[in-house]
């Protein structure tokens, strides 16, 4: 276990010094700076309560995709060359010359670049939060179970890139991790638009992805803490069609789906486990 964490305090340090870093805090703090600017044009015009509250919800759903995208591109390119060009470079064999399994290794760089991923997403998260609160006075109803949502989902992302460093190039396990993440999005949405008309097929599209690779079904769950309870009767209920918009969520996330999410983490990292056991150093 002290391996373990040693290995992971190593590649947070690690990570922290890397320039895919200073492009996450850029771009974190540009969309930080673009939404206080428009929540701020927001609390100036004149609205209602409850259509203050409506615009907000959404907006904040919004900017936190942003923010979920930005960890989703970060992350993934960083979590690839950590692991595999510490292979390329003959720096892991270094390290595993010693009395070291690999699966510690590889189980200390998971729970390292999980830390700093899911804790940069929860921070961002926080203070975008803080922002809404204090410029239009939206407070969400579960800001807690949203923000670990949100961390989650970051969690399973470098799970999946975990796993393809492990048989792919640097560059191509974070090509492919962010491919299939907007390409879970994208599947979700769909689905939506068909549970909305009616076509189960078209709907059984979004389910399946959820499946396959949990970040859109945890990303729905976030949403639907950080927005407004009535946003879903404003627009007119889930049986009418709300749940097609893509910014909005029309239920929580069950505990089986979360318990299925868990056990999906566990099986990928094994998998990746048992690749990087058999992978020429």
């Amino acid at each position: 276990m002290t391996t373990v964490l040693t290995v992971a305090a190593l590649t947070v340090r690690e990570a922290t010094r890397r320039r895919v870093v200073l492009a996450l805090g850029v771009l974190t703090v540009a969309l930080v700076g673009l939404s206080v600017l428009g929540f701020s044009r927001l609390a100036g015009e004149s609205l209602t309560s409850g259509e203050a509250r409506l615009v907000a919800s959404i907006l904040l759903n919004l900017v936190m995709f942003g923010f979920s995208l930005v960890a989703a591109l970060g992350t993934a390119f960083l979590a690839g060359p950590t692991l595999a060009g510490e292979t390329e470079s003959g720096t892991a064999l270094a390290m595993l010359a010693r009395p070291v399994r690999r699966s510690a290794f590889l189980l200390g760089k998971t729970l390292g670049l999980v830390a700093f991923g899911s804790g940069f997403v929860v921070l961002a998260g926080l203070a975008e939060v803080v922002v809404v609160g204090l410029t239009v006075d939206y407070w969400p109803p579960s800001p807690v179970a949203a923000l670990v949502l949100l961390g989650a989902q970051t969690a399973v992302l470098l799970t999946l890139t975990v796993l393809l460093s492990t048989v792919v190039s640097p560059m191509a396990s974070g090509v492919v991790a962010v491919g299939l993440f907007c390409t879970t999005w994208v599947a979700g949405v769909v689905g939506a638009i068909g549970g909305s008309l009616g076509n189960e097929a078209v709907e059984r599209v979004g389910s399946v992805s959820r499946i396959l690779l949990p970040t859109d079904g945890l990303w729905r769950g976030a949403m639907n803490a950080f927005q407004d309870p009535g946003a879903l009767t404003a627009f007119g209920g889930a049986d009418e069609g709300a749940g097609a918009f893509p910014f909005l969520s029309v239920a929580p996330l069950t505990p089986v789906y979360l318990g299925y999410t868990a056990l999906w983490v566990v099986m990928v990292w094994a998998l990746a486990a048992l690749a990087y056991g058999r992978k020429d150093l």
